[in-house]
Parts: structure tokens; C-alpha cells; sequence
């Protein structure tokens, strides 16, 4: 995801960018050892909101880039057998355009300030340039668990494996932070499974999630999946994404049982969840004044309903759902529109899809629930497929990894639908294995609705 221009500091943290006070040994922020750093890596020139890139110091561009070592890979669930490849299906037609599209500017000329947020992943040729990009200072959280210490009940650092972690969450021998609660989360509701990780390159995740299950005034059950992924050009995205995801929820779990059709309770509840971001934006003017180059906070939201014959989705940004049929003989299918500048310039007859995303603005997102996003135009969409199978809910993390149809139907396990835990846990797996350069989170949910207390085994 993007990055926001940093403002001059004295000195900063060279894993987490945080500034610093002159003496200080640790980072205050994510506890980093700086008695051992050499000098500040050099990055990438963070992409301002407007496409421009801030020019680099002579100082940037001499100072040398020491090695760093990859963390250890996960040892993650193995998919459960390959599956047959699906044969190739169009995805479902796009929705009508809104406000009319400006062509590209001539190439080699700046971008124009149209608004969009930039979220472009690294290309592979970047990333064998720069293996260590956004090096990941501590181990794997993941792989070291927090443990009991010897002969007490204290928690030992997983950094270090010896220090004992004090009140505030930092070792008291080697000063790094410890996993934060949000690194690693695994939910399940009745049938429907859900996982997010801060990935191998992010100091946190500003992903969040919420799952649930309800039922219709008739009875029947229905299923919940709501997915939201913080824009990181915004000042604190994590807390958009988590105010966004909560606020939908609610809203469904409190229409559905009412009798409001899911199309229109998955509209009111992207308002709703628009609203719960605006509100993060209601600062006090001191506030402001000490940040005035950070913007509202800002995250992409996509949701999915699904009732014993009805599938609705509703989305507004780049994250995705995907139609992962049981049989994988019969096609998947992608059952999202991306609001993004490849996607717009496609709709709009101005580039074909492989020029449009080769282009270095496809990723550039032009939706987004946020106080400084243009007029909100929520998407729902409703399906009534005729056979089972499971939807795939999931941020740019996941499908960085898998973007068609048919890689992600090849990607998720043969029994997801029965153990769509387990499939989330595989899935994030495959984004890790790739690389995890950004937050990956997926959330799986069986269709046609099962009764609550089915599901995984």
C-alpha cells in the first residue's frame, strides 16, 4: 500500500520510520535495537497521494543499504489435494461508470492531482532488486509464540527468546516489541472462517475483519463476511479499517433479522461504516495543527451475505470477492469490480485490461470510505447460483497472489465449504509464500447457508 510523505526529523527509526529523541537506544514505537544499526537503509521515495514522488538527498542516495536476512518462512497448512483447474469464465460485467474518466497524461509527464490513493504493489523485477525492502526486524511472531518463562508466569520475548516482557509489551533485554494483538487474527462463526495477518513486510496491520451469523425472519440462517483493508497514505488506517468492519456488521446483523433484503442492508451498511470512518475525522483543531500534511483516515470495505439461495455483495475500493464453485470442473468466477484507475480506464473504452494494467497507476484506488473521499457510491450486487460452493472475501494481500478466477480456485483447498478456517489459513499461507508484502486477510463463506454450528470440524 502507498505511503505518505515523512516530514524532516532529527533522526528516525529505520524499521518503523517513527521519529526519535536524541540519545534514545530503542525505538519508542516498535521497540527497534538502534545501538546496532549502521545507518537508515535507503528506500524507495515514498508516492505522495497525487502520483508525485519527493526528490531524494544526495545523502539518500549514498548512504549504504546493509543485508537482511528474510524471516523464516511459516509452516502453513498444505491445500488438501490439487484441484482441477476451472475452465476460463468472463468475469460479471462492471457497473456503470460514474463521473467520466480524463484520459492519461503523455507519457513521461507527471500525474495530474486527480485524488486517487495509490496502492500498487512492488512488480517481481523490484523486489529481486530490493529483497530487502521493508526488512522484518524481529522473528516471525508466528513461528515464535509467546511462552512461559522458567519458573515463572511471565511472558519471554520472542525476539530474543531469554528477556522477560514487561507491562508495556517490550523485552527488558533487547527492548523489541512484542506481537501486538491485530498481527495475527483467526475467527470463526458457524460456518463461516475468517484470517488476517500483518505479513512479512508491515510493521502493523491495518486490516480488519468481522464475521457473524443471523437469521431471517423466516428462519433460515444467513452468513456475514465483511473485509476492510486501511489505506496507509491515511493517517491511522488501522483504526478506519476496524470502525469500518464493526459498523457494518452491526448494521447487517441488526436489518437482516428485520426482513430488509440483503442487497439493500448491505447498501446501509457501507453508509454506515462510511459514517463510523467520517466520525475518526472529528479531531480537536489541536490536533490538526500539530499534523496538518496527514489526511482523514481512510480504508476500502467489501461484504458478502449469503442465504439459502441468495448471494449479495457490496464493496467500495479494491478488495474482492471471488465465486469458488464446489465443482471445480465448472468455472469460478470474480464477482467484484475494482474502484481503481486500470479498472476505470478499461470501463471507459481509453485502454485495453493488459495495457491498462501494465500501466505503474493501475492500482491507484479511486474509492474509498474516508471524510476527504469524493461523493460515496456504494456497489451491491446479487447472485443466485445454482450449485455450491464457497465466496472467497479477501483485501489486495491475498489477491496480489492469486488475481484471476482461476488462480484463486487452484489456491483454495478442495473442501473449503466444509473447513473454511482451515482454507483461510491456507490462503494467507499463499500470500506469505509469495512474498506478504502487504496485509493479507480473507474470510471464507460456504454457500447455500448452513444452520449455525456447522462448519468446520
Amino acid at each position: 500500500m502507498s505511503q505518505m510523505p515523512q516530514q524532516a526529523a532529527l533522526s528516525k527509526c529505520p524499521s518503523c520510520e517513527e521519529p526519535l529523541e536524541s540519545g534514545d537506544r530503542f525505538c519508542g514505537a516498535c521497540g527497534y535495537d538502534l545501538s546496532v544499526v549502521p545507518a537508515r537503509p535507503r528506500d524507495e521515495p515514498a508516492v505522495a497521494v497525487n502520483g508525485s514522488v519527493p526528490p531524494q538527498t544526495s545523502a539518500d542516495r549514498d548512504r549504504p543499504r546493509p543485508p537482511s536476512a528474510p524471516p523464516a518462512a511459516p509452516s502453513w497448512p498444505a491445500p488438501d489435494g490439487p484441484a482441477a483447474p476451472p475452465a476460463p469464465l468472463s468475469a460479471p460485467p462492471p457497473p456503470a461508470p460514474g463521473a467520466p474518466v480524463p484520459p492519461p497524461p503523455a507519457a513521461n509527464a507527471p500525474a495530474p492531482s486527480s485524488g486517487v490513493r495509490f496502492d500498487r504493489r512492488a512488480q517481481p523485477e523490484e523486489r529481486a532488486a530490493q529483497p530487502d525492502e521493508y526488512p522484518l526486524q524481529a522473528p516471525d511472531p508466528r513461528v515464535a509464540a509467546e511462552r512461559a518463562a522458567p519458573g515463572g508466569g511471565a511472558a519471554v520475548c520472542v525476539a530474543c527468546r531469554t528477556g522477560r516482557v514487561d507491562d508495556d509489551g517490550y523485552c527488558e533485554n533487547c527492548g523489541h516489541a512484542q506481537p501486538r494483538e491485530r498481527d495475527h487474527m483467526e475467527q470463526e462463526s458457524g460456518p463461516v472462517g475468517a484470517v488476517s495477518d500483518r505479513g512479512l513486510r508491515h510493521h502493523r496491520n491495518e486490516d480488519a475483519f468481522a464475521v457473524s451469523t443471523t437469521a431471517l425472519p423466516d428462519g433460515s440462517p444467513a452468513s456475514v463476511a465483511i473485509v476492510c483493508d486501511g489505506v496507509s497514505s491515511a493517517t491511522r488506517p488501522d483504526e478506519a479499517s476496524l470502525a469500518a468492519s464493526r459498523a457494518a456488521n452491526e448494521s447487517l446483523l441488526a436489518a437482516l433479522p428485520r426482513g430488509t433484503h440483503p442487497q439493500q442492508a448491505m447498501h446501509d451498511a457501507i453508509v454506515a461504516a462510511s459514517e463510523a470512518v467520517n466520525a475518526l475525522a472529528d479531531e480537536p483543531a489541536a490536533a490538526r495543527e500539530h499534523a496538518p500534511h496527514q489526511n482523514a483516515p481512510a480504508c476500502t470495505i467489501v461484504g458478502a451475505v449469503v442465504t439459502s439461495g441468495l448471494l449479495v455483495v457490496g464493496w467500495v475500493g479494491d478488495s474482492r470477492v471471488y465465486w469458488i464453485p464446489a465443482d471445480r470442473s465448472t468455472p469460478a468466477a470474480r464477482l467484484t469490480e475494482d474502484d481503481s484507475w486500470a479498472a476505470q480506464m478499461v470501463a471507459a473504452g481509453l485502454m485495453g485490461e493488459a495495457e491498462a494494467y501494465a500501466d505503474q497507476r493501475a492500482h491507484a484506488i479511486t474509492g474509498w470510505l474516508g471524510a476527504d473521499a469524493y461523493e460515496l457510491e456504494p456497489h451491491t450486487a446479487s447472485f443466485k447460483p445454482d450449485r455450491p460452493g464457497v465466496v472467497v472475501v479477501c483485501t489486495d494481500g491475498l489477491w496480489n497472489y492469486a488475481e484471476s478466477a482461476d488462480e484463486m480456485a487452484r489456491a483454495v483447498p478442495a473442501d473449503a465449504a466444509v473447513r473454511p478456517l482451515h482454507a483461510a489459513r491456507v490462503l494467507v499461507g499463499h500470500a506469505l509464500d509469495g512474498g506478504g508484502h502487504d496485509n493479507v486477510t480473507v474470510a471464507l463463506v460456504p454457500f447455500p447457508a448452513v444452520p449455525q454450528g456447522a462448519g468446520s470440524a
